[in-house]
């Protein structure tokens, strides 16, 4: 369950396997969120409300990442098709899931249509075989490599013109 990635299977299969992936990222993404605003902002006392403040962010984050993962997906098997129309529907119901988070029609309707669209951009990625975030590509020599050399210009002999002096 844990190597399972969201592509592995096409759209319309294995919902829950999709669900919990998609969780997850939106956890890890509240977990960050609420720890900055523990840390810098609302500053809680005790141990009770320091927990409400996590569940404030990471609940409706990962109720956003279900609601787009069911809505497009069960598109897909009512519809039976696999187009773009289907993850606009999930990027308008996780921007509802905002909306009635932040308890304001005109918070949710400008972020539903914008979720949509973000998600049109993501369907169009995997279909047309281009990133929307391109991966991260580690330098072949770390620091500690001796022989990796660091100098911005290469020494030229020429241009030595100091002297030891006396």
């Amino acid at each position: 369950m844990l190597s399972y990635k969201y592509y592995d299977t096409p759209e319309g299969h294995d919902v829950f396997k999709k669900t919990i992936v998609t969780g997850k990222y939106a956890a890890l993404v509240g977990l960050g969120t609420a720890t900055a605003d523990v840390l810098m902002y609302s500053h809680p006392k005790g141990f009770f409300n320091t927990g409400f403040r996590y569940a404030y962010f990471i609940g409706p984050l990962v109720g956003m990442a279900t609601a787009f993962t069911v809505t497009a997906n069960y598109a897909h098997n009512i519809r039976g098709k696999d187009d773009k129309i289907n993850y606009f529907l999930g990027g308008v119901a996780s921007g509802a899931v905002f909306g009635a988070w932040q308890r304001s029609l005109s918070i949710g309707v400008p972020t539903a249509v914008l979720l949509g669209v973000v998600a049109i951009t993501k369907k169009m990625s995997i279909e047309d075989n281009w990133s929307l975030f391109p991966g991260f590509n580690p330098a072949s020599k770390s620091i500690k490599s001796v022989k990796h050399d660091w100098t911005l210009v290469k020494d030229l002999d020429e241009l030595k013109t100091w002297t030891k002096g006396n």
